[in-house]
């Protein structure tokens, strides 16, 4: 093994240093704000906080999907939280979401403004307002959901896990890269040979499973995320492949992608989205470089 001396835990763990890696500036182990801002808010019934991670992509999928499926209350503002800058620990946004993350919801339709937070919660919540994507009830409910929960339970290993130890440590170091390539190569079996029988995750249908599902493990075979296409050897996963692609092709998973994106092409960033239009005359390549 790799790895350099061997840590010796303390009895009682302290807080005394950075950890090192990307995201050191932002991680801390207590809760609440560190500073006082309050949240914008547009135009639209629902107003969306985040950033163009594959949590935030979920939602935006979602929104666009609706909004192509017809649905015109899901209109919505999505605003630029820059977690790599720590925005997610502001007041308005830890009033939204009292973890600090993104992607967070204020759905600002009825007499009461609701907010939800947690990126699967937020599928269901829309699904359930708009009832699409999700079905009503019996065995397939069932299925789409457990495929959902799978999702919110399996990207902890392939994002906190393989991605933090594989691309963002200040070190490699052989045994957490090896754990958690195990784990989600694991993942990947898994929904490989689910795909073998099903079109989409959760059976025939294109739903919120699929939503869930595709900005990490879709993004990870596509060679989108972490780098570790080779590494992980996505290309024999050829149902995967198959059904990422499928899902890739959908013009409002396209336009998902693009909002609150902060990486990648300019002509597929759109740092904020309050129109359909933005699409077309806001994304980075047509504004000036400052936003």
């Amino acid at each position: 093994m790799s790895d350099s001396a061997e840590y010796n835990p303390p009895k009682v763990w302290t807080w005394n240093k950075a950890s090192g890696g990307r995201f050191a500036n932002i991680n801390r182990p207590i809760a609440g704000p560190t500073h006082e801002k309050e949240l914008p808010v547009g135009r639209h019934p629902l107003q969306l906080y985040s950033q163009g991670t594959p949590n935030g992509v979920k939602v935006t999928v979602m929104l666009e999907e609706l909004l192509a499926a017809g649905h015109g209350g899901a209109e919505y503002d999505a605003w630029l939280i820059r977690i790599g800058e720590g925005e997610q620990f502001g007041s308005g946004f830890v009033a939204v979401n009292p973890n600090s993350k993104i992607p967070a919801l204020m759905d600002r339709s009825g007499v009461t403004p609701v907010r939800v937070f947690e990126s699967g919660a937020i599928l269901v919540y829309l699904a359930e307002k708009f009832g699409a994507f999700l079905p009503a009830e019996g065995a397939a409910r069932a299925e789409c959901l457990s495929w959902l929960f799978w999702q919110m339970g399996s990207a902890p290993y392939l994002g906190g896990g393989f991605g933090h130890f594989y691309a963002y440590a200040p070190m490699k170091m052989e045994y957490p890269i090896d754990r958690f390539a195990m784990e989600v190569k694991r993942q990947l079996d898994v929904l490989d040979r689910r795909l073998a029988e099903s079109e989409y995750i959760a059976g025939p249908d294109y739903t919120i499973a699929d939503m869930a599902i595709w900005p990490w493990y879709g993004g990870l075979v596509k060679g989108w995320n972490y780098g570790a296409a080779e590494f992980l050897d996505v290309g024999s996963y050829a149902n995967v492949q198959r059904w990422a692609e499928t899902v890739w092709q959908r013009p409002a998973v396209k336009r998902g992608r693009m909002v609150n994106r902060t990486q990648g092409e300019p002509s597929g960033q759109l740092w904020e989205r309050h129109d359909a239009g933005d699409f077309e005359t806001k994304t980075q390549n047509k504004v000036s470089p400052a936003g």
